[in-house]
């Protein structure tokens, strides 16, 4: 058993860069463009760029959380923890496709399908990176855990349905799946009632 610092450490350089990255899928209008036009037309772009962002950050956000309740490590959840990073890390790309195809008519839906597919994986492992965690009477967590807080981290589970219900919505419209993306980034973001994080 070791401690999760350096891994808690290399997770958040990861959330840095991916987040970063995000920006790059923004393209600068040409010169000739006229700029107010020009960055109208890129509503996709930037559409994407704040659903992502917002949901890696809360994604951070819920990590750290969740590292409050863990305080061992051992090689196996390293490994499922870096699953977890690698999928963030994964971001950038289905939000460029995402961004460069909404609007424009061309396999919209697949492109949605692959930014959901996306979000719903680092669900799927951020559910393994807590039940992972808790099991075998809890063998990694801390000695003592608030009952709101074992039922909060039991609360994640959600978020691999709901992510698939969201992504499906693209067969109705493209549009209304990227904006349920959006509020359940907003519904993650909201304050959490009752003990904090280290009670």
């Amino acid at each position: 058993m070791t401690e999760t610092g350096r891994l808690e450490t290399f997770a958040d350089g990861v959330f840095a860069i991916a987040i970063t990255l995000l920006v790059l899928a923004i393209r600068l209008p040409a010169p000739e463009e006229p700029l107010g036009p020009a960055l109208i037309r890129q509503w996709p772009e930037f559409a994407g760029y704040v659903v992502s962002f917002l949901t890696i950050g809360i994604m951070w956000v819920q990590h750290h959380r969740l590292f409050t309740l863990i305080r061992r490590s051992n090689s196996t959840f390293a490994m499922i923890n870096v699953i977890f990073l690698m999928f963030i890390a994964f971001v950038p790309f289905p939000t460029a496709v995402l961004a460069q195809r909404l609007g424009t008519g061309v396999d919209e839906v697949g492109a949605t399908l692959l930014y959901g597919a996306t979000m719903t994986a680092i669900a799927a492992m951020f559910n393994a990176i807590w039940r992972y965690g808790s099991a075998r009477g809890g063998h990694l967590l801390v000695a003592t855990i608030s009952a709101s807080r074992r039922a909060e981290a039991r609360g994640y589970r959600w978020g691999v349905p709901i992510y698939a219900l969201i992504t499906l919505l693209a067969f109705i419209n493209p549009l209304v799946s990227l904006a349920g993306f959006g509020l359940f980034a907003a519904y993650w973001a909201l304050p959490i009632s009752g003990p904090t994080a280290e009670d």
